[in-house]
């Protein structure tokens, strides 16, 4: 577990799997986070991802839980494509709980999952992409240390239009 002032980053465990279904089938959430277009996701579709993930061993997984109260489960985010020569990783993160969006709590959770990253894991270049339309993400990023690299111009088809694509990393 790594704990911060904001968040805990714990395993995801199967009793959490209700409630990231609930995230991955809220169509506000789906397109922040961009990739395909959102489809309605049945909750044994969702366990049997989180199952996947769980046994991969390139996939590191954490659940994200507010140190408010009883430890609300918020969010997900992940560390995942490891290159071992290169030492790098690609981030993501899903704040779903929409009470918990522009308080800090992502940009908190991205610090610590880079630090982790660096630290426990030795890499040295942790990388993420984000669409250019999400700019409470692109915020905490750069707080947590992201600096743009590039983008893929109208590269997402998301909510009728196409959208650029940021490129971000942060190094060691």
């Amino acid at each position: 577990m790594l704990t911060g002032e904001l968040v805990t980053l714990r395993p995801i465990e199967p009793a959490d799997y209700p409630a990231l279904a609930v995230f991955t089938n809220d169509l506000e959430v789906a397109l922040l986070v961009g990739g395909l277009p959102p489809v309605p996701v049945p909750l044994a579709s969702v366990s049997a991802i989180y199952e996947r993930r769980r046994e991969n061993p390139d996939e590191v997984n954490f659940a994200i839980t507010s140190n408010e109260g009883d430890g609300l489960l918020i969010g997900q985010c992940g560390l995942f494509r490891h290159d071992p020569i290169g030492r790098t990783c690609e981030l993501g993160i899903a704040i779903g709980d929409r009470d918990h969006w522009g308080r800090g709590y992502g940009r908190e959770t991205v610090s610590m999952l880079s630090d982790y990253a660096f630290r426990v894991r030795n890499i040295r270049k942790v990388c993420l992409s984000v669409n250019a339309t999400n700019e409470r993400a692109l915020r905490a990023y750069v707080a947590a240390g992201f600096v743009e690299e590039g983008r893929r111009l109208r590269h997402v088809w998301s909510d009728g239009e196409y959208i650029d694509m940021v490129l971000m990393a942060r190094f060691q």
